[in-house]
């Protein structure tokens, strides 16, 4: 059988993204309120998700707010499973994320720093997906979207933890998309290049092909009712990035070491 595209049926279809304050997930908030989504949105800043809410409002959208961090198993677990009884969620997007990287001085990253990384980016994922997943494989249907970073294809030496997270999220999600394939729950990640938005203003240096956060959210869109499994832009960096990995370790730490830049906050 042929690829069969995300159907947009008559009924109202209900999504949930994390990390919809600002960035990519607002705009995605946005842009799925537009349609006629019922939305959840989720982020730890209150008084922006707020904000958010209310535009979404204006455009007529249903929406369910909650300020919980994803690192809070528990909270999470509850808030998802209590949303989906009431409202089924077709569309999963767990977009929730922070960077680190080198100081200042150019040492590593402190420990401490790695640890909250590594709980929002890798285990906030787990967070997301798992308290849903009974629920979709019961219905066999749902969509789950995992935002990666291009990073995730290549080890970027100011970014270590940062790097590691994301790599970790897109093989998480590729190998739920075919342990999931034949029972109904679709999977794609996410894996953006530079994108306006508060995580890239820490960056103190290049930051090449950089997008806005709706055009992002357009392509984001586009690759979910297409079912990819990876949706990577812009292209061509994200190929160069894939690319550049595969090269032997010697002539890819030469080519990256002319990389120079560092985040200019923390976690």
């Amino acid at each position: 059988m042929g690829y069969v595209p995300y159907l947009n049926v008559s009924m109202t279809q209900t999504i949930v993204i994390t990390g919809a304050s600002s960035g990519i997930g607002r705009s995605l908030a946005l842009r799925y309120a537009a349609k006629g989504f019922r939305l959840g949105l989720l982020a730890r800043d209150v008084e922006r998700l707020n904000a958010v809410a209310d535009q979404c409002r204006g455009q007529g959208a249903d929406v369910r707010v909650a300020s919980i961090e994803v690192t809070a198993r528990a909270e999470m677990a509850a808030w998802l499973q209590d949303f989906d009884r009431d409202r089924p969620i077709d569309i999963l997007i767990a977009g929730a994320g922070v960077s680190a990287g080198l100081e200042p001085d150019q040492s590593l990253e402190d420990g401490e720093t790695s640890y909250r990384l590594m709980e929002t980016n890798l285990l906030g994922v787990l967070n997301t997906v798992h308290p849903l997943l009974p629920a979709m494989l019961e219905r066999r249907s749902g969509h789950i979207v995992i935002v990666s970073s291009v990073a995730g294809f290549l080890p970027l030496p100011p970014m270590p933890s940062y790097s590691a997270s994301k790599s970790a999220v897109l093989s998480y999600g590729l190998a739920l998309r075919t342990g999931l394939r034949q029972q109904g729950v679709r999977v794609s990640v996410v894996c953006p290049g530079y994108v306006e938005g508060p995580m890239t203003d820490q960056i103190r240096g290049a930051t090449p092909f950089l997008i806005s956060a709706t055009d992002a959210a357009k392509k984001i869109e586009r690759g979910i009712s297409r079912n990819q499994a990876i949706i990577a832009f812009p292209w061509f960096f994200a190929l160069f990035l894939r690319v550049l990995g595969s090269l032997p370790d010697i002539l890819r730490s030469r080519l990256l070491s002319v990389n120079s830049f560092r985040v200019s906050r923390r976690v």
